[in-house]
């Protein structure tokens, strides 16, 4: 509840005695504005203003801007201190649930959370702002211990609202350039990709392909740079032709590797940023007449349990997602101060080369 008192000193009586010099008036300390001042002077009402401090969605953007400007400036104080007792949730927010990807991370939050016999709300928001709204509703109606947003961004009005909650917000692989003032947990995806090439180049393979993942993505971005580091290490220039757009998913994998064997010249490996995307190019390659392995190799990036289920099995880079998950869960409920000692909010987990049948050496 919000206070809206002010703060006033008692008048004090004059005191009778010998004459001296009159004793200077304590200055009464500057008045807390209110809820209600700000409100009169956005020209909203009360309840909004309410809404705004308590992180409610029922606001526009404009409206909401401009109440944080006039809190900022009044310097309102807000009450932010995370309330005694828990509620027994933590929120996952993700873009979708239908891929092998988001199974990873629901499980390895889940399992965390069941063994401090807490609860979790896993809410896919669709890229769509509208899920997003809703789901912040429902947050602001129940609580929550903290949120996990995995490969999602909330805009900074967002963010905002649920810091006026009191909900540690963690983030799993970020979009974008992350805050650094919010914890994230990620993988070592530079040295993932640089890895996966050099493994190529290893097996004589100079004509490298890449299939790329979303450029707002970070780790994407990473992945990409890795990529690049090896072929430059190796002498070898990075030709944009061979380089193909995507979003991790298996679509965009089977186009771009059907775009890459139309070349003059096509790639004998390519590095796919995803496992689905690998996937994707496999599917290219049989439309073809070629044989994964031995007449292109592939390397992927996550290591999903259909990697090694696939035919031929997926030599990829092992990105620990479910501890990834696990460990951002671990951040919300025992702290980030606690686990990320020294003032780290930043923490990037081993990635591993995982060699199986999908690559084989250059073929004369």
């Amino acid at each position: 509840m919000v206070d809206t008192g002010r703060t006033n000193v008692p008048d004090q009586a004059p005191q009778a005695g010998p004459a001296t010099s009159p004793r200077p008036a304590a200055e009464a300390p500057a008045a807390r504005v209110t809820i209600a001042a700000i409100a009169q002077e956005a020209g909203v009402s009360v309840a909004t203003v309410s809404k705004v401090l308590n992180g409610h969605s029922q606001v526009s953007d404009s409206t909401r801007e401009k109440v944080e400007a006039l809190l900022e400036s009044h310097n309102y104080l807000r009450r932010r201190s995370r309330p005694t007792h828990t509620v027994g949730l933590i929120d996952l927010v993700i873009n979708e649930l239908d891929s092998p990807w988001s199974v990873e991370l629901v499980r390895g939050v889940e399992e965390y959370a069941a063994q401090h016999r807490t609860g979790v709300v896993v809410t896919a928001v669709h890229r769509r702002p509208a899920d997003t709204l809703r789901w912040l509703d429902n947050l602001a109606q129940r609580g929550s211990d903290g949120v996990i947003l995995a490969v999602t961004e909330l805009a900074q009005a967002q963010r905002r609202q649920v810091q006026a909650l009191n909900a540690p917000l963690v983030v799993v692989d970020p979009v974008g350039n992350p805050d650094p003032s919010i914890p994230s947990v990620g993988a070592t995806n530079w040295h993932g990709g640089l890895t996966a090439t050099q493994h190529l180049l290893e097996l004589g393979h100079r004509r490298i392909g890449l299939l790329a993942g979303p450029e707002d993505v970070l780790s994407a971005r990473a992945r990409l740079d890795g990529y690049r580091a090896a072929l430059e290490g190796a002498g070898i220039p990075v030709d944009p032709r061979l380089m193909r757009p995507g979003d991790f998913h298996h679509g965009t994998g089977l186009t771009g590797m059907s775009e890459l064997l139309a070349l003059p010249d096509p790639p004998t490996a390519v590095f796919a940023c995803s496992d689905l995307q690998a996937l994707g190019a496999y599917e290219a390659l049989r439309h073809a007449g070629l044989q994964v392995g031995r007449d292109v190799s592939i390397v992927g990036f996550d290591d999903l349990p259909t990697s090694s289920w696939s035919s031929p099995p997926l030599t990829t880079v092992r990105q620990p997602l479910s501890q990834m998950a696990a460990m951002a869960a671990r951040i919300v409920l025992q702290g980030v101060d606690t686990v990320l000692p020294g003032g780290m909010r930043r923490l990037e987990l081993a990635t591993e080369l995982v060699v199986r049948a999908s690559t084989g050496p250059l073929r004369d």
